[in-house]
């Protein structure tokens, strides 16, 4: 099947179930992958999956694992494209400086087994955007496909919004999350667990540190030093009685358990 016969279907299956599965068929005709998700994201409520074809055993940490809290340190989740717009990314791309050191790569991305991801991103309007990602476990997409990809970015932003006008509706049924920012949630998350220890720069710190954020980095963002950054680290690990960022990430995605 090719691109025509292929986004003809697309067009097709506007407004039916079978849209998305027939959406991913078309992009596979540009480039092949392995696999694919579709994610809607609006504000900090947990992400309803649109679509997805994983095995059970692999949809259990690409879907299920991913809405109970790690979505929240996604560079896909925390940079929504810019609105009215579409674009087409790396993860790499996206991602902080030390993203593929921190423990949101290190603890959950890595059981995902992939060697790239990368997502068509979409603004889909009343604070929601939509990331249909296609995904290799072997090599990365070279520099043609992307930029072939890129060229039917029209055709998906385009078909997302026809297809799905009133995501945000779909996020009626979920209660809003009792604290709005990360970092809230992050310091209600202590305080949950009986840690209420941390000063706001701390609860800063641990925010940018669960992203990926280099120290110096961090220093950047919240106009410090980095060796005050890493001043901020000892004193936070000291105070949690923990000693890796490991740790640190563990104790998050626990205490966001409490919150649910």
């Amino acid at each position: 099947m090719d691109w025509i016969e292929a986004s003809a279907r697309v067009v097709d299956g506007l407004g039916t179930p079978e849209f998305p599965a027939e959406l991913v068929a078309a992009l596979r005709c540009v480039a092949p992958f392995e696999h694919s998700v579709t994610f809607a994201y609006f504000q900090d409520r947990r992400p309803i999956a649109l679509h997805d074809e994983f095995p059970a055993w692999k949809r259990q940490v690409m879907v299920e694992d991913y809405q109970a809290g790690p979505y929240l340190l996604d560079p896909f989740y925390l940079q929504p494209p810019p609105k009215s717009e579409a674009l087409l990314t790396r993860l790499r791309d996206l991602a902080p400086d030390r993203f593929y050191q921190a423990e949101y790569f290190r603890n959950y991305y890595v059981r995902t087994e992939l060697a790239e991801e990368i997502g068509f991103m979409v603004d889909m309007g009343q604070g929601v955007h939509l990331v249909v990602s296609a995904m290799r476990a072997a090599r990365v997409f070279s520099a043609r496909e992307f930029r072939e990809l890129n060229a039917v970015l029209p055709f998906v932003a385009a078909t997302a919004r026809k297809n799905w006008p009133d995501l945000c509706g779909q996020f009626a049924d979920q209660p809003a999350p009792k604290q709005g920012a990360l970092s809230e949630r992050i310091d209600s998350a202590f305080r949950k667990v009986g840690r209420n220890l941390l000063t706001p720069r701390e609860t800063e710190v641990v925010e940018y540190t669960l992203k990926g954020h280099s120290a110096e980095a961090t220093g950047r963002a919240l106009g410090i030093s980095s060796g005050t950054v890493r001043i901020h680290k000892r004193n936070i690990y000291a105070k949690l009685h923990i000693s890796s960022q490991g740790e640190l990430f563990s104790n998050f995605i626990a205490a966001l358990d409490e919150l649910k």
